[in-house]
Parts: structure tokens; sequence; C-alpha cells
């Protein structure tokens, strides 16, 4: 069961510019592995998906949220999260909705499938497969802290990540983001 699996070390990378007491939402997060992560950072967390059974384990650690994201209207209207996250999903008439999700200064961390995965496995259809560049192209506008598109070995898969600020309008001076080493 994927609860069991440990966090992407993407996330884990990005783990140092999450605080406790904010906000996460975890969209599409399954059966709930990031959530734990989160939650177990002293974020308050939100997870979304349509399975409802695989949220049943999370009632106690989050906000649980039964919803159809391809099929149905946005369940999270007018909400914003200081962390927004996303692994393994996509659905890109969902990108304005995400991107308004991000509280100012807030953390989109995204992490899928791109082109190149068909050679190796599923995902292979192109809806589902990010092209070269297109996760920078949907973050125009936030900072870039860090990006990577290519391939991973432990399973094969093609992927493309990225962890993003959102503006800050009411910041002082701009923020200074400590890179991990």
């Amino acid at each position: 069961m994927h609860d069991s699996l440990p966090p992407s070390p993407w996330i884990e990378r990005w783990a140092h510019l999450l605080r406790p007491g904010a906000t996460a939402l975890d969209l599409a997060c399954g059966s709930g592995r990031h959530v734990r992560f989160l939650a177990a950072r002293g974020l308050g967390v939100t997870a979304v998906d349509r399975d409802a059974a695989a949220l049943v384990a999370l009632r106690g650690v989050a906000e649980v949220i039964v919803a159809d994201l391809e099929g149905a209207p946005w369940p999270l209207s007018g909400r914003r999260f200081d962390v927004v996250l996303v692994t393994n999903y996509l659905w890109r008439p969902l990108w304005p909705q995400l991107l308004a999700s991000l509280a100012p200064g807030g953390l989109l961390l995204y992490e899928t499938f791109a082109a190149g995965n068909e050679t190796v496995g599923r995902p292979s259809r192109a809806d589902f497969l990010l092209q070269p560049g297109e996760l920078l192209q949907a973050c125009a506008g936030l900072r870039i802290v860090g990006y990577e598109d290519g391939f991973l070995d432990a399973p094969p898969r093609f992927v493309q990540r990225v962890a993003a600020l959102a503006p800050d309008p009411a910041a002082p001076s701009p923020l200074r983001v400590p890179l991990p080493s």
C-alpha cells in the first residue's frame, strides 16, 4: 500500500521551507504519504482525493475532502494555503485553481511524470505527461527555487518537478531561500 511508502525525495529536499503552523494542501493525495509527512512537521493539512476509501485513514491527521477534481467544480474556492503539494498527478485544467490557492509567499511543490515515460511504463498517454519545460511555463510569475526534468531509476520514470514561491507584495525584502546542501 502507498501509505507505507516514504515521502518523495523531492518533497523531503524542500522540507526546510515547511514551517510549523503553516497550512498545506495535498492535492490528489491518494493514501496520504505526504499528508502524514506534512502533518508530522506541524502543518495543518487539507487532503483532497476522489477515493473516499483511501482518505478514511487520514481522518484525524488532516482535513479530508473527497472530490472529483476533473469532473466537478473546484472544492476549495477562495481558500489559500502556505504550501500546495502535488505528486504523480496531472490535470492541466486545474492550473489556475492551484496557483490561485497559493497564499502570498506560498510554496508550490509539484512532481509528476514527463514525456519519455511512455518508453518505460505508465502513464504513457501524452495527456498525463508534461512536455519539456511545461511545468516552468505553468509556474510563470512564481519564483522558481528548484526545477528538474529528467530520468529517475527506481522505479524507472521520467519526471519534472518544481519548487516555486508565489510573490508576496507585503514582504519587506526578497525572501532568502536557503538551498539544501
